[in-house]
């Protein structure tokens, strides 16, 4: 039986290692000619704006609050941060994986807890090793579509 499949170039393979430099067998994928990840790039940074802007105003509305003792340690306003708080880095997890991948944060990770200052990592992450490669390769794509369609005879073009 004859065997096809399509080439897989232009793929950006990064691998995740952890806090000490080693490989930890996981990686994260970039098709470099997907058209619509300049848009994911895009619609993450909104979202997450969106989401950080949504996490203050909780706060905001529990710190007007009238606060009393909770069922255990913390007090009832505690109890509501801590709750909003959880759900924000759930809901940062959900948006990032839309560029990133299917559990491309769960990856990064590595076994750790999703915080603050991982957030700030990841941020730190796509802007300086990802998004740069990513603006490079939208010129080259741009390049191949305009080399592709102006070597094609005029007489295929519809009037």
């Amino acid at each position: 039986m004859e065997k096809i499949g399509l080439k897989n170039e232009n793929i950006l393979r990064l691998e995740i290692v952890d806090e000490k430099g080693n490989d930890t067998g996981e990686y994260i994928e970039f098709d470099l000619e997907d058209i619509e990840l300049p848009f994911k790039y895009q619609e993450i940074i909104e979202r997450i704006k969106k989401s950080k802007q949504k996490l203050k105003n909780q706060f905001n509305i529990i710190e007007k609050k009238q606060d009393h003792k909770g069922k255990k340690l913390m007090s009832s306003n505690e109890e509501l941060k801590l709750k909003a708080l959880t759900d924000f880095y759930k809901e940062q997890e959900e948006i990032y994986d839309m560029f990133l991948g299917k559990n491309g944060v769960r990856k990064l990770l590595n076994g750790r807890n999703l915080r603050w200052t991982t957030l700030k990592e990841i941020d730190e992450l796509i802007e300086k090793q990802i998004a740069p490669k990513l603006d490079i390769t939208m010129d080259k794509i741009t390049k191949k579509i305009k080399e592709k369609y102006s070597s094609e005879k005029e007489e295929n073009v519809l009037e």
